[in-house]
């Protein structure tokens, strides 16, 4: 099943861009929940501005959805610098990122989605980058060739990614702080649905944000979605606003169950009991059995149904 077509996929889909930065908190004061995340990063931020240094390259590791790009965007407004972003299947060619690292200002933050997709090659760029904040550039071709070291703005670099176990060593050894996030609780993602509707200028009464609360995975992309989508239920079918009824019958519409699973997830775990009498069984052998890639069942579903 094509990602962008689950309605609890913690994979943001191409329309919802514009729709998640109009929801998108600026400050840590709005960013709800991952509180010691936030108060480690505060004390980072708050020590990088009194010393007016760049602050130490950072790594966020998590599940899709929960706050990794609205982070690295709250860390550029709070130490007052521009942030760049890209992503790391985007870095194709070793002078893609020369062209970034040379254009930045000094302080400056270095956004990298899924920074464990980027190519082996380009990635030793960033090696002398963030240690010694020099650029090492190869000019020419053959014997004649020649290398050049540019010096660099001290920057940070911020990477993102679901999977950390895929970065290479000497990747992972160079960021100075780890910072890894967690599914969210029912009460935090209650908070969060009250915050979107109020932007949205949304009506919610009698539970309606804990019901979406509680089907939304722990996951505030998720939340957001259903949001959106139960919305628009209270408006055809009801007097606008967000009870706990239209919540659940919008919802059972859309096949997202109390515990906030749909029909793929329940399709999976189908598979697992009546194909293979409950397990164990490999990821290959499940992939060809649901016809879906491995690597989406290891980082779209199996986080979730593992919890």
């Amino acid at each position: 099943m094509n990602e962008e077509h689950r309605i609890a996929s913690p994979v943001m889909t191409p329309e919802e861009i514009h729709f998640d930065a109009s929801l998108r908190p600026t400050r840590f004061e709005e960013f709800i929940g991952q509180e010691k995340v936030k108060e480690n990063l505060r004390i980072f931020v708050q020590a990088a501005r009194e010393r007016k240094e760049a602050l130490d390259h950072v790594l966020l590791v998590g599940p899709p959805g929960l706050g990794k790009t609205t982070l690295s965007h709250i860390l550029a407004r709070e130490l007052g610098v521009e942030v760049k972003v890209t992503s790391g299947p985007v870095l194709e060619r070793q002078g893609d990122l020369a062209a970034i690292l040379t254009n930045l200002s000094p302080r400056d933050i270095l956004f990298v989605d899924e920074i464990h997709r980027m190519n082996r090659v380009v990635e030793e760029v960033l090696y002398p980058a963030m240690e010694e904040f020099q650029l090492d550039i190869l000019i020419g071709q053959g014997p004649s060739a020649r290398s050049i070291r540019i010096d660099l703005p001290r920057f940070t670099l911020v990477g993102a990614t679901t999977r950390s176990g895929m970065l290479t060593s000497p990747l992972r050894d160079r960021f100075g702080i780890f910072v890894r996030l967690d599914y969210y609780g029912a009460d935090d993602i209650a908070r969060v649905v009250r915050r979107s509707a109020s932007i949205l200028n949304v009506g919610l009464t009698g539970g309606g944000d804990e019901e979406i609360a509680r089907r939304a995975r722990g996951t505030p992309r998720i939340a957001n979605r259903l949001l959106r989508r139960v919305r628009d239920y209270a408006q055809v079918r009801g007097d606008g606003t967000i009870t706990r009824e239209a919540a659940c019958e919008g919802l059972a519409l859309l096949e997202v169950d109390e515990r906030g699973l749909d029909p793929m997830d329940r399709k999976l775990l189908l598979a697992i009991i009546d194909k293979f009498d409950g397990g164990p069984v490999g990821i290959d052998t499940l992939s060809a059995a649901l016809s879906e890639d491995k690597e989406t069942l290891e980082d779209v579903y199996e986080p979730f149904l593992i919890q």
